[in-house]
């Protein structure tokens, strides 16, 4: 079982729902959205992401020989279950926002449009992927707000929730507007620039800086970037210069950075290197990024680790994936605090003069609203439609985060068709 793309890699419930729609003969088709309830503290606005490999997920969907016996003997499902297994492919349609694409809460991202136990057996892994792309994306984002015309790097693999996480987080940053990751693996897999020179350990096992320096330098001289705070920064710095003619830059791990980054630039700058590049890294965040870019301190690239693989600040999303309609009945959930929006949905955002994001309309699909529709077609009889690749993806994204208004958010509209439908949903549930 290949534990990635396992179509056990879902909740139990999913199963024993299937179990009972094969029962029942409940095979209409059925629509469900994904969206996300509420924007987190700390979070203006939300940025799609994931969407490539929900749809490569999809496009794979079936059960495995092994997994297949292990259902026929986990003593759980009826005899014939695993059979029917077998034989399910996802064979329906999705719509969606592109990837990069901003949002905000209520409105759906991804749309699954196919028989009801294709489509329930999607929820947990569709939203597993998108909700964590969409998570580090997000923080990125707002990293890239902070620190405009700074070079941000991923630095988060080593301290990221799993393999996978960190690859993921990888793209998704890079997605957001990071210039690249630490993430070797990223390089081949998605084709994101990677970087990385040397780690205290690498000073340590020298006798000294100047020598670590030198012979690091001769090894890479084009990738000469001295970490320098191992012992004493400001001694660091003249060491490296000392040791390396061609110096392309130093890293800053720790201490003051905003005092350390002035003292380094000013020896680097009377030695003649004001070409050469300061780079800080070290438990770095949101705030603390946007406190030395507005201080003004010399550094001109960050890399950030476990802030945003982990989304340290807000962790999670309150990211779900509801049935909307079945066999042409809208349907909605009137749970307190959990109430959505019914039937199949679309999302229409308006701009101003200048071309900044004005307002978003949500609507059900069929009343055309002026302003742009934001979901489109990604997926038709379980065949994906061709989409544009991560690098089109990143540059849809620094495009939007450029039309986002001085407020960063504004409220979303829902309109008067949407409206109705859910007071007539309403009226019939509540006399069923």
């Amino acid at each position: 079982m290949n534990p990635l793309t396992s179509a056990l890699l879902t909740d139990l419930y999913q199963l024993t729902m299937l179990q009972v729609y094969f029962d029942r003969g409940m095979t209409a088709t059925a629509v469900f959205e994904l969206f996300v309830r509420k924007l987190p503290p700390g979070r203006r606005f939300l940025v799609a992401a994931g969407l490539a490999q929900a749809l490569e997920f999809a496009a794979g969907l079936r059960f495995t020989a092994e997994e297949l016996d292990w259902i026929e003997r986990s003593g759980i499902f009826r005899t014939g279950f695993a059979e029917r297994l077998a034989r399910l492919r996802f064979t329906g349609a999705i719509e969606a926002m592109p990837e990069g694409t901003v949002f905000y809460p209520n409105e759906p991202i991804v749309r699954v449009v196919a028989p009801l136990p294709e489509a329930q057996l999607l929820e947990t892994r569709l939203l597993n992927l998108v909700h964590f792309q969409t998570l580090v994306a997000t923080k990125a984002a707002h990293l890239r707000l902070a620190a405009p015309g700074k070079r941000l790097i991923d630095f988060g693999l080593r301290r990221a929730h799993g393999a996978e996480a960190g690859l993921l987080a990888a793209r998704a940053s890079y997605l957001a507007g990071f210039d690249g990751t630490a993430t070797a693996l990223a390089g081949p897999l998605f084709g994101i620039p990677v970087f990385g020179t040397m780690a205290h350990s690498f000073v340590q096992a020298h006798e000294t800086e100047a020598e670590a320096f030198a012979r690091f330098a001769e090894t890479f001289p084009e990738r000469a970037v001295m970490l320098i705070d191992t012992y004493d920064t400001v001694a660091g710095a003249r060491a490296a210069l000392a040791a390396c003619p061609g110096l392309k830059g130093v890293r800053l791990d720790s201490g003051d950075l905003d005092a350390l980054s002035r003292e380094v630039r000013r020896i680097l700058d009377a030695a003649g290197r004001r070409d050469a590049t300061i780079f800080a890294s070290g438990n770095l965040d949101e705030e603390r990024v946007r406190a030395l870019v507005s201080a003004g301190a010399p550094i001109d690239a960050f890399g950030i680790g476990t802030a945003l693989t982990t989304s340290a600040d807000a962790p999670y999303l309150d990211a779900v994936y509801k049935l909307q309609e079945y066999d042409g009945r809208a349907c909605r959930k009137r749970s307190t605090g959990k109430a959505t929006w019914p039937g199949r949905k679309q999302v229409y955002r308006h701009y101003d003069a200048d071309g900044a994001f004005a307002r978003d309309v949500v609507t059900v699909v069929g009343d055309s609203q002026p302003g742009e529709p934001l979901l489109a077609p990604v997926m038709r009889e379980g065949e994906r439609l061709p989409q544009p690749d991560l690098a089109e993806a990143r540059a849809h994204c620094l495009s939007q985060l450029a039309r986002l208004p001085k407020a960063l958010a504004y409220p979303v509209e829902i309109a008067p068709a949407l409206a109705a439908l859910a007071e007539e949903v309403d009226r019939r549930t509540l006399t069923t």
